[in-house]
C-alpha cells in the first residue's frame, strides 16, 4: 500500500449527513483494506457517528457544513478528523443517567483510548475547530465470521 492515503468529504450540517459521513468512512476504509465487518471498523463507525452528530447538533446553525478527513500514514496510523466552522470547543459534560445526550465526547475518548489512540481538538485558521483521533492501523489477516472464528 502507499505511504500516504487521504480521503475527504464535505457535507451539509444536516442530520442526514451523519449516515453519509459513516458510509464515506466505511467505504474508504474498505478500499484501504479494512473490511466493514471487523471490530476496528465498527469502532471507527461509532466514532465518526459521534463526531459528525456533534458537528451537526452543537454548532447551532453557525456551521453550514462539516468536513470529514481520513489519512493513513505508512499503514501504521489512521487519522480521522471532523472539522466545522463553529469556534466553540466541545466540553466534557457530566453525563447524568437521565440525560439523553451529552455523552458523545466521553464515548469517543473511551473508544479512542481502548484502541491505543489519541484524541485532539485544534482550532482552524478560519476560526472553527477540528476534532481528530489518531488510531493504530490494524487490518485483520483473515475475515472474521459472525461466530467470531477466523475463516481458513
Amino acid at each position: 500500500m502507499a505511504d500516504h492515503l487521504e480521503s475527504s468529504v464535505t457535507l451539509p450540517s444536516d442530520p442526514a449527513s451523519v449516515s453519509a459521513a459513516r458510509a464515506h468512512v466505511l467505504s474508504t476504509l474498505a478500499e484501504w483494506g479494512l473490511p466493514a465487518d471487523t471490530e476496528a471498523a465498527e469502532t471507527i463507525r461509532l466514532i465518526v457517528s459521534e463526531l459528525a452528530t456533534n458537528a451537526v447538533q452543537h454548532t447551532f446553525g453557525q456551521s453550514p457544513t462539516f468536513t470529514v478527513d481520513l489519512r493513513l500514514d505508512r499503514d501504521e496510523q489512521l487519522l480521522l478528523g471532523v472539522t466545522d466552522s463553529h469556534p466553540r470547543f466541545p466540553k466534557r459534560l457530566p453525563a447524568a443517567v437521565q440525560q439523553d445526550n451529552g455523552r458523545g465526547m466521553v464515548i469517543i475518548r473511551w473508544l479512542t483510548a481502548e484502541c491505543g489512540g489519541k484524541l485532539r481538538v485544534r482550532p482552524t485558521r478560519e476560526g472553527g475547530k477540528t476534532v481528530s483521533i489518531e488510531l493504530p492501523w490494524t487490518v485483520p489477516a483473515q475475515p472474521v465470521t459472525a461466530g467470531g472464528q477466523q475463516e481458513p
